[in-house]
């Protein structure tokens, strides 16, 4: 916790604001849970708040979808209130009412403004403290601000109103100033007037901002400004493009934090890489690359165009080739994938292995300096250290009910184009013949060939295109 030394725990609560539809997104998820950089609005928030006061003291306003949204960032600790019917922020606040009152002041943000710093909400706080203010707003001056409310100070940081966008007047629509709707109360003032908030206005709601004038009005109460740093911070997002936009801005910090970090990453632009992935020094990112998730990269490593790596983990010195795609895959180092391969669930690859193209893996352990290079199908099958398998080899590992599993022992030689039926275990040094369809355990050090015998019929092809030839011969006659 990052707030000032000597604050006692009942000094401040957060409330986060997170009961909204946004209907504007013509969505039926609720707000919150819209993703950018691969997580939901309301994580970020919940993940700054949490650097500025321990998560038993946040209170999470939730109403549409209650119970969607409770799921989603329960694993945080945070508190929950419900918000039955959502007639506005000051609505929101009367309903937080009783499991704040005990605080001697609450920071109030929301749960769709996702770019959010702890280090400005810690800013905000400490002069919301030293002033001695009744509410602090924290404001900001984007190069746009339509659609935002508006600050309408009275003089220096002292404010008067806030003015929402749709009950501006012509004149005050040209105020740069924005609301940004995260602000600091004193809870005693808040409550005194929390129920005084009229639903006169455009969206018949009750606002919070209204607390401005209400405050402003009552004698011996501040109402101050306090300007963000950078606007874009608290901007939020209404529509589905302004979601890409938000999405864009958190991804480019992304970018630019693992470049600062010593990662090459080329056109930058084009990659799409969460705001939860880690990679070390000196790997190469070529364009249109995509890490997802959780993804840690180590150092030295380089991924190649178009592959797709989601909640990944790669050791140093590892190789992805073009056009992979790998999904929860955990490899050591040296490894080299690809191009084409597709890595599922469950894949571990130990130091050196050769994963070659259009080779598919699932619940696949391959040990150290194990090769499987062209066209196969390793399903639910360990692997041992330095053992090849050949071109178009299969474990089948379902039997239309069950799942079983193949092991594979060390320096065993799978020939091409071989079926390996699971159950089965084939042991240390075997060797199997090319075209095998394999139903039974090989001894270690065996020859296990499983194919019909092979005939021959010598001159049969030259007969063969003799007799045709007689024949389309007679048929032009």
């Amino acid at each position: 916790m990052n707030t000032e030394a000597g604050m006692q725990e009942s000094d401040l609560a957060i409330v986060i604001l997170a009961a909204g539809k946004g209907t504007r997104l013509k969505s039926r998820r609720p707000k919150v849970l819209h993703e950018i950089g691969g997580k939901p609005l309301l994580s970020y928030v919940l993940a700054a708040a949490s650097r500025v006061v321990a998560p038993k003291h946040i209170y999470v306003v939730v109403g549409h979808q209650a119970e969607r949204v409770r799921d989603a960032v329960k694993s945080t600790g945070v508190q929950f209130i419900e918000q039955a019917e959502q007639h506005g922020t000051g609505h929101a606040i009367q309903c937080a009412a009783q499991a704040v009152k005990g605080y001697e002041n609450i920071l109030v943000l929301s749960g769709d403004v996702p770019l959010i710093q702890s280090g400005t909400i810690e800013k905000l706080w400490a002069f919301h403290h030293k002033r001695e203010a009744s509410m602090t707003i924290l404001t900001a001056e984007p190069p746009d601000p339509t659609g935002y409310g508006r600050i309408v100070r009275a003089s220096s940081n002292v404010v008067q109103a806030i003015v929402e966008e749709k009950d501006l007047r012509p004149d005050q629509r040209k105020i740069p100033e924005i609301n940004s709707g995260i602000y600091a109360f004193r809870t005693a003032p808040l409550l005194e007037h929390i129920n005084s908030l009229s639903p006169k206005n455009a969206q018949s709601e009750l606002y919070l901002t209204d607390m401005a004038r209400l405050l402003e009005q009552s004698s011996g109460h501040k109402v101050l400004a306090f300007p963000a740093d950078n606007a874009a911070e608290v901007l939020g997002a209404n529509t589905l493009a302004e979601l890409a936009v938000l999405d864009q801005t958190l991804r480019a910090a992304t970018a630019e934090r693992l470049m600062a970090e010593g990662v090459t990453i080329f056109r930058p632009d084009t990659c799409v890489i969460d705001a939860e992935v880690e990679v070390a020094p000196d790997t190469v990112i070529e364009p249109f690359v995509q890490l997802l998730g959780k993804t840690k990269i180590g150092g030295d490593c380089l991924v190649r165009s178009y592959s797709v790596l989601e909640n990944c983990t790669l050791g140093d010195e590892v190789q992805v080739m073009q056009h992979c795609v790998m999904v929860e895959t955990v490899v050591h180092r040296g490894a080299i994938i690809g191009p084409f391969a597709r890595l599922r669930q469950g894949t571990e690859l130990g130091e050196n292995v050769h994963i070659g193209n259009f080779v598919e893996t699932k619940k696949a352990v391959l040990g150290k300096g194990a090769k499987a290079n062209h066209l196969s199908y390793l399903g639910d099958t360990e692997i041992g250290d330095g053992s090849n398998i050949g071109a178009g080899s299969i474990t089948c590992n379902y039997d239309g009910v069950n799942k079983m599993r193949t092991i594979i022992g060390k320096r065993v030689f799978v020939g091409s184009d071989s079926t390996l039926v699971a159950p089965i275990t084939i042991e240390d040094g075997a060797y199997i013949g090319a075209g095998s369809c394999i139903t039974k355990d090989v001894p270690a050090g065996s020859l296990a060939v499983g194919r019909a015998r092979q005939v021959t019929k010598e001159g049969w092809a030259d007969a063969r295109r003799e007799r045709q030839k007689q024949t389309n011969n007679g048929a032009k006659r």
